[in-house]
Parts: C-alpha cells; sequence; structure tokens
C-alpha cells in the first residue's frame, strides 16, 4: 500500500514573515524532503494585519508553486484577507443586479462607531472592505486587552506594509496586481477526499474540510459548502470565515462519515477528535504560528528549534 500523502495545516500567519519562515523550515526539516516537497499545504487564512510584514507575506505564499512546484498549495481566505479583498476590489460581485451596498444595511447601528471607511470608492464597496479600511473610534479592545490597529481589523500594518497611511484610498493602487490576483483567487472552503489520521485505533481515512472559521450548526452542510464554494457576496458576514461559537464544532450531520473540520481564526490551538482549530498566534508578536501535520496529529511551530 502505498504511504498517505502528508496534509500540513498551517494557522494565521497574521504578517509575521520571519515566524512564516521559520515555521516552513521546521516542517521542511521535521517531514523530510521528499515526503515534504509532495505535501498538500493547506494555508488557513489570516495572512495580513497585526504583525508588520503583509507584503511580504503574501509575496512568500505566491512564490510557493513555483519553489515546490510537486507540492499543492491551497490558500484559504481569512476574515482579515476577505477585508482587505473586499478593499481592493477584487471580491466577486453580488449576484442578482444587488450592490454591495445592500449588506450595510444590518450592520449600519455599528458605522458610527467603527468608523466605516468613507474615502474614494466606498459607495461600492463590500461592508467588510468598509470595516477593515475605517478608523475605529474606540482605541482599547477589551476583549483582547489590546490596542485596536487602526480599525475593528487592525489593518493599519497592512496599509503600512504598502507605504501607505491607514484608512487611505491609495492602497489600491499601492497594492501590485499579483498580489490582487491572490487575494481574488483565495478560497472561501477547500475539501480533501482521501485524509489520512493516526488514532489510537490506527489510521483512519476521513474525509477533510478547510474553512477559516468553521462550519455553522443547525444549517445543511451541502447549502453551506454551495455558498462558499461560489463566494456568495451578497452576504455581508460570512459565519464560516468570521463565526465563533456557532462554528466551534462539527455540524451533527459530518459525525456519521468520518470528517475533519480544520479551522485557524479562533486564537487557539484545539484537537477534539476530528475537530482541528490551529490558531496559536492570533495575531500577537509574543505567540507561536503553528501547523498541524497529517497522519501523525503533530504540531510543529516557528519556535521549535528543529532545524539543523
Amino acid at each position: 500500500m502505498s504511504r498517505p500523502r502528508r496534509v500540513c495545516c498551517i494557522g494565521d500567519v497574521h504578517g509575521y514573515i520571519s515566524k512564516l519562515q521559520n515555521l516552513w523550515k521546521n516542517l521542511e526539516t521535521h517531514i523530510g524532503p521528499s515526503d515534504f516537497n509532495s505535501a498538500i499545504i493547506i494555508f488557513l487564512g489570516d495572512y495580513c494585519d497585526r504583525g508588520p510584514n503583509t507584503r511580504e507575506v503574501i509575496d512568500f505564499l505566491i512564490s510557493l508553486p513555483t519553489k515546490y512546484p510537486n507540492q499543492k498549495h491551497v490558500f484559504l481566505s481569512g476574515n482579515h484577507d476577505l477585508g482587505f479583498a473586499a478593499f481592493v476590489g477584487v471580491l466577486p460581485e453580488p449576484g442578482g443586479g444587488l450592490g454591495f451596498k445592500e449588506g450595510w444595511k444590518q450592520y449600519e447601528q455599528n458605522e458610527e462607531r467603527e468608523g466605516w471607511f468613507k474615502g474614494d470608492g466606498y459607495e461600492k464597496m463590500h461592508l467588510q472592505g468598509r470595516r477593515w479600511g475605517g478608523k475605529i473610534t474606540v482605541k482599547f479592545n477589551a476583549a483582547k486587552g489590546t490596542e485596536y490597529k487602526g480599525s475593528i481589523y487592525d489593518a493599519a500594518p497592512t496599509f503600512e506594509s504598502y507605504g501607505v497611511a491607514h484608512g487611505s484610498a491609495d492602497l489600491v493602487k499601492a497594492v501590485p496586481d499579483h498580489h490582487k490576483k491572490f487575494l481574488a483567487d483565495m478560497l472561501w472552503v477547500h475539501e480533501e477526499d482521501e485524509v489520512c489520521v493516526e488514532t489510537n485505533d490506527g489510521i483512519k481515512h476521513c474525509k477533510l474540510i478547510a474553512v477559516h472559521a468553521g462550519l455553522e450548526r443547525g444549517k445543511k452542510v451541502g447549502e453551506q459548502l454551495e455558498l462558499l464554494k461560489a463566494k456568495d457576496t451578497r452576504v455581508p458576514k460570512v459565519e464560516a470565515l468570521s463565526g465563533r461559537k456557532n462554528v466551534w464544532d462539527i455540524p451533527e450531520e459530518l459525525t456519521e462519515k468520518p470528517t475533519i473540520v480544520v479551522s485557524g481564526h479562533h486564537g487557539k490551538l484545539h484537537i477534539d477528535g476530528l475537530r482541528l482549530i490551529i490558531d496559536e498566534n492570533g495575531g500577537l508578536e509574543s505567540n507561536p504560528v503553528a501547523a498541524i501535520m497529517l497522519p501523525s496529529m503533530k504540531i510543529v511551530r516557528d519556535i521549535d528549534n528543529l532545524v539543523k
């Protein structure tokens, strides 16, 4: 029997290029060059914001298919990346002749506090782009115990990494076309049909669903996957990319056949059976960037001293 293909799922990077580079070296060392060079690498989203090097992180990600042509690379969109993509105008248009404006109404009570973007081009912008590039009026994020960096998304470091002041419409011109293409091409969900996992009862053959925050409970999984694959931008807040408690668990209907649901987003490392949440960093400089390897279920971090 051929050995199962290695799968690496990499948690939120949030603009920390040196953490990403160190993690990448550690993965290569731990897995060994031949298995690493043929691995499936799934990035779980949130490449931008909070850390100082968003531009370099995206350059690194874009370079991987050329440097590692036999790997399979999957770049999921996180909620932060969705905001970035929305601001620079690369999200697909909402269907049904509706503009993005329709999606603002549901949340307009938050506009003043969150200081939504009102500069050039805002009239045709998805809600999350306006929130991402806005200027939040509250300075302290009580939930996280940190100061906001520019907007509710902490997007100021991303603007600065492209040489632009936070909240400036000049970012649209400053982001190069190949970065816009990367943002436009990000997936909202990814599925693999045959992934192996080591368990106490031996090797288990599973389906894998990778999505930045998770799948909503109480909604049919098939319908959720369809809307995520279609990148349905009529939705002003995509729960699978930004939800919290409502996407924490594996939906019950997926427990009938072994299905791994892997996400980042939550600022935690949480492994409960086949529910894998890999986000130790949470955008904080003091925290590591982590990845999980399958089938071994081993966690590798940028701070591990693996490189000889």
